[in-house]
């Protein structure tokens, strides 16, 4: 039951935001009494921190199943792109995205957000240098995955006012051209 409430509490963010989600909605969504959800999660607060956990556990799954999925050998860069691209335009990048947003002027969201944000930051970047097979004692290297992430985010952000996939396409391919340029790789026969 608690996993189905942490399920539907990160789906109604996903579909109605933050100001649309209330415990009264994740009940139902959920398909459980009120006084279920009050068992589980006293407060809303309560639910929330738990989604937060729940939502940084499944943002830090996907992406590592996507990541063992890859191709390697050429055109790996760019796949790599392709992935981030749409781990940063789903669905659950959608919900913490809400949650970033509510969490500017929501003292105890915010105090909840950000060590999980810190670990999921964290995990992504070596995610992303394991993928790319970034080789980060070189000058810049750190820089351009960063960069590579920010980017990526940037373009997942745009894409929750309007769907751009053409746009974002040519911005990843040349940032795939660049990132085989300039990026110092661990195995320089693999880029």
């Amino acid at each position: 039951m608690r996993q189905r409430l942490l399920e539907a509490t990160v789906q109604c963010l996903a579909e109605h935001g933050w100001s649309g989600t209330s415990t009264t909605l994740i009940s139902q969504v959920a398909g459980v009494s009120r006084g279920a959800q009050l068992h589980h999660f006293p407060t809303k607060n309560d639910l929330v921190v738990a989604a937060v956990e729940h939502l940084a556990g499944v943002r830090r799954d996907e992406l590592s199943a996507a990541a063992a999925a890859l191709p390697e050998g050429p055109g790996r860069t760019r796949a790599v792109l392709q992935m981030l691209g749409e781990h940063f335009t789903s669905d659950v990048f959608a919900a913490a995205l809400d949650l970033w947003v509510a969490a500017r002027s929501d003292e105890a969201l915010l105090a909840a957000l950000v060590p999980f944000e810190r670990v999921t930051g964290r995990e992504t970047h070596k995610l992303t240098v394991e993928m790319l097979d970034a080789d980060e004692s070189q000058p810049g290297a750190r820089e351009l995955v960063q960069a590579t992430l920010d980017l990526i985010r940037g373009l997942g952000l745009a894409n929750t006012i309007s769907n751009d996939d053409a746009r974002r396409a040519r911005i990843l391919d040349r940032w795939a051209a660049v990132l085989e340029d300039e990026l110092p790789r661990r195995n320089k026969e693999n880029p």
